[in-house]
């Protein structure tokens, strides 16, 4: 039977062959070039998520016995070996770090999947599995999406990754909305349905992703994937499909500045 952590972790393994098929070939330059993250080039995008890959890793074992809980030190000394390593270390060290943790994740069997408990440091409460990876899919499918831009202007997040990443921005990893979100940069409560998702984004006291679009006050039209990169900043004019609009009480140069990204 499929359930959210199955899904979520089919999700990371498309994100994961998607730039594995793509990275190999890239020149040093289209490497150090600009990525769709504004400060950072392509391969420090992969040194990003090479780091975390190796992060979460870490997390995950712990989770399953297989390894002391790391010290306080331990993310600080992976970024900083990620840092000094050369364009083409840091996507060999993705490929390869990222490979291990989706392997690790996809060797999980049902009833771990449905009970383990996995440590994130910066919070209160060990994740579920799904919740676990569900935060590495938020960072997979935008940073990926950050690679692939560089190359093509008009990609768009994974399908797969979109909806599953719905999914969990409505329930288990709302929260995130409270850091990505400033809901004071508009006058009034917005209630902006997502086409025809069944998703509103409401503004108000915070920002959440609600599975109603009951008594909207703005309508986004396009593809629910660029709804989900305009909550992470990523739907700058350069990055905005042709068919996305919004009309409402709110305008999508209003919603920019909601969401500035990361």
């Amino acid at each position: 039977m499929s359930t959210l952590a199955s899904n979520t972790i089919d999700a990371l393994r498309h994100e994961h062959d998607a730039l594995a098929g793509l990275v190999p070939s890239l020149t040093t330059d289209q490497l150090t070039g600009n990525s769709g993250a504004s400060e950072w080039s392509v391969a420090q995008v992969l040194s990003h998520l090479g780091s975390g890959s190796e992060i979460s890793l870490a997390s995950l074992l712990t989770a399953l016995g297989e390894r002391d809980a790391p010290d306080d030190g331990f993310n600080r000394s992976v970024w900083d070996r990620w840092d000094a390593m050369t364009p083409e270390e840091q996507r060999a060290g993705f490929l390869e770090h990222d490979r291990v943790l989706v392997e690790t994740l996809e060797a999980l069997t049902a009833d771990q999947r449905t009970s383990l408990e996995v440590p994130i440091g910066f919070l209160p409460t060990p994740l579920t599995v799904a919740g676990f990876a569900g935060l590495r899919l938020e960072e997979a499918a935008h940073h990926g999406w950050d690679v692939r831009v560089a190359l093509d202007t008009q990609a768009a997040l994974l399908d797969v990754s979109a909806a599953v990443l719905a999914q969990h921005l409505s329930g288990d990893l709302g929260f995130m909305l409270g850091f990505l979100g400033n809901a004071d940069r508009v006058a009034e409560r917005v209630v902006l349905a997502v086409a025809d998702s069944g998703y509103s984004i409401v503004i108000a006291d915070g920002v959440t992703l609600e599975t109603t679009a009951d008594d909207a006050t703005a309508t986004f039209s396009g593809a629910p994937e660029a709804a989900l990169r305009l909550i992470t900043g990523r739907l700058g004019p350069t990055y905005t499909p042709a068919n996305v609009s919004v009309t409402g009480n709110v305008s999508l140069d209003d919603l920019r500045t909601v969401f500035p990204g990361y």
